[in-house]
């Protein structure tokens, strides 16, 4: 009795290793899509960043030659962004 109670047990074992197996296996692939997956957007994000900077450059010259000071324009933008978002924040915490 007790070589077939542990040829059992070998064979649970022997099965949950194939399963522990398995699923480090699919972990594995898991882990190398999510690393593709963040490359192709690292990549992405990168050349949005390129082409952002390109647009900036063409629009400040056409400020510039329009006379138009772009730096108050941009402060501007920033104060009224922030004044939104502190008026938001205080309406979702009451103390509007």
């Amino acid at each position: 009795m007790g070589l077939g109670s542990t040829a059992k047990k070998l064979q649970q074992i022997a099965d949950m290793a194939e399963d522990v197996y398995a699923r480090l296996n699919q972990l594995r692939e898991q882990v190398t899509e999510t690393r593709e997956t963040v490359e192709e957007t690292k990549s992405r994000v990168d050349e949005m960043d390129h082409e952002l900077a390109e647009q900036r450059a063409i629009v400040e010259a056409l400020a510039e030659r329009e006379g138009i000071d772009v730096d108050a324009i941009t402060a501007e933008v920033h104060v009224v962004d922030a004044e939104s978002e502190a008026s938001d924040s205080e309406s979702t915490t009451g103390d509007a």
